[in-house]
């Protein structure tokens, strides 16, 4: 069975995560990191997790799970290292058509969480399915080392001038030619870089002779 690939919008959502461990930590981590509203379930917390209750960056309920945690949630984490209470979590999530992902356990998981390599906007992510996450690692590493460092900023100005060209002009096929053709030129911020002139001459050109 195939995944579907997604980038998911967590700001502001409801996500639990039971447990406060090392492993709960991580993915605490990329939770928060998503803006997402958390709430961690567990009787103890790692120092880290205990910090950011005070701070008021998360929600820690200090007890044992408990079924009436679940609902409300987005999506729910279980990484408590007794089998049976993550086994019970995702069966209280699933029965709420919840997304659950019981950590280091693919029968148990509605998802996954991929290896990623950031770039500012730019986020490729690789999964294994649960096969193998040291695979998946392997080829983070791999592409992040085959990745230019300043790809993100690069992003960041395409994004800008995408947007330009769009407001400015009508949508039409020369309009997308160009937005790819500009895609594989070098791009800064500056008002007289030489790919923001030429867009500008370009769409100006390509959408006026369109319309014709």
């Amino acid at each position: 069975m195939s995944l579907f690939p997604a980038f998911l919008k967590l700001s502001g959502r409801a996500c639990l995560v039971i447990g406060a461990g090392q492993v709960a930590l991580s993915k605490v981590d990329s939770l928060m990191r998503a803006g997402a509203d958390v709430h961690v379930v567990s009787p103890k917390a790692l120092p880290e997790i205990e910090e950011l209750a005070r701070e008021g960056a998360l929600r820690w309920t200090r007890r044992k799970y408990e079924v009436g945690d679940v609902p409300g949630s987005f999506l729910v984490i279980a990484a408590t290292d007794n089998v049976e209470v993550n086994h019970c979590v995702y069966r209280d999530a699933a029965s709420r058509g919840i997304l659950c992902n019981v950590v280091d356990d693919p029968p148990y998981c509605d998802f996954y969480f991929p290896s990623v390599v950031e770039r500012g906007p730019l986020q490729i992510a690789v999964s294994t399915e649960g096969e193998s996450p040291a695979v998946a690692q392997r080829m983070r590493r791999e592409l992040d080392a085959a990745l230019p460092p300043d790809l993100g900023p690069w992003v960041q100005e395409m994004g800008r001038l995408r947007r330009e060209v769009r407001t400015e002009h009508p949508p039409c096929e020369n309009r997308t030619r160009l937005l790819h053709t500009l895609a594989q030129r070098p791009l800064c911020e500056l008002e007289h870089c030489p790919t923001r002139q030429f867009a500008r001459k370009a769409n100006d050109v390509a959408c006026s002779a369109s319309a014709v």
